[in-house]
């Protein structure tokens, strides 16, 4: 999931799950994919857009920004 940029992305967009779905209670994250429980349910009726923006999300989370 690092490696992958949204900005460039051309396509579809890919769920950011990567199978470990445990909440963290400290920040309201997912430890695996770094979405919130209200980004999570929402990505599969979710535009491409709006996908693109919670991945935009997801990279500054990882980035700690």
């Amino acid at each position: 999931m690092k490696e992958f940029d949204p900005r460039s992305h051309v396509g579809a967009m890919p769920s950011p799950c990567t199978s470990i779905c445990t909440m963290n209670p400290r920040t309201g994250l997912c430890a695996g994919c770094f979405r919130t429980i209200d980004e999570i349910m929402q990505w599969s009726s979710a535009s491409e857009e709006v996908k693109r923006t919670i991945w935009m999300e997801i990279k500054r989370r990882q980035d700690g920004n």
